[in-house]
């Protein structure tokens, strides 16, 4: 019996994996489509035109670069959906939104037009009945000192180079976004309680909550769990 039978969950399911930078999106993504035989859905960085440009000038660039981010992502969750799932997904589409494009328009990179627009076309994209939301948004969390713990200890150049005060502010960003995201159910892991890269098998009681959580979900009974 394979994972996906002893735990109930569909072969159909789309899993989004959300949370601030260091808590392990990618890794926890890995895990579970390797678990599930699922396929897996990565942001595509490297090709986006304005990522560059963006660093260099925020104010001229923000607006372009969360268009660019949207389309993709949009682009992305329909093909998840015209393919039938099976899809483990590394960062929601809703996250661009309540957290990246919030956050330059409150600092004054991004106008009050711009960010107006682009809450209107994201607003008649996906809040809609018709966008394919996941079956189940996991999100990763844990305390500000995990957090920033890891962050040093995966030792990225860039990372390393970002003040602390930044890192507290995503931080927050993302708890105050989270407790008040209502777009598809949510189920909240702390890192603390698993370690995928150390212990293969802490995947396990993640695997049988997701599929509890699922069953419960479709079954119109629960939105959220941790």
């Amino acid at each position: 019996m394979n994972s996906r039978e002893r735990y109930n969950i569909p072969h159909d399911s789309i899993i989004t994996i959300a949370g601030t930078v260091g808590v392990g999106k990618s890794t926890m993504t890995n895990s579970l489509a390797n678990a599930l035989n699922f396929q897996t859905s990565f942001e595509k960085v490297d090709t986006n035109p304005y990522l560059d440009q963006f660093y260099g000038d925020f104010e001229r660039w923000s607006f372009h670069l969360q268009i660019y981010f949207l389309a993709e992502r949009f682009k992305e969750q329909k093909r998840i959906f015209e393919y039938g799932g099976g899809f483990i997904q590394d960062r929601s589409i809703y996250e661009d939104t309540g957290i990246f494009a919030k956050m330059h328009y409150e600092k004054g990179t991004m106008s009050k037009i711009d960010y107006e627009t682009y809450r209107s076309l994201f607003d008649a994209m996906v809040m809609t009945p018709y966008f394919p939301h996941p079956d189940l948004l996991i999100y990763l969390e844990g305390t500000f000192d995990d957090v920033v713990g890891r962050i040093k200890e995966r030792g990225r150049p860039m990372e390393q180079q970002t003040p602390v005060s930044y890192w507290n502010e995503m931080f927050n960003r993302y708890e105050e976004w989270i407790n008040n995201f209502n777009s598809c159910p949510i189920l909240r892991l702390n890192i603390a309680d698993y370690d995928l890269l150390k212990d293969e098998s802490s995947i396990e009681p993640v695997l049988e909550k997701i599929g509890h959580f699922i069953q419960q979900s479709r079954n119109g009974k629960s939105k959220q769990f941790t």
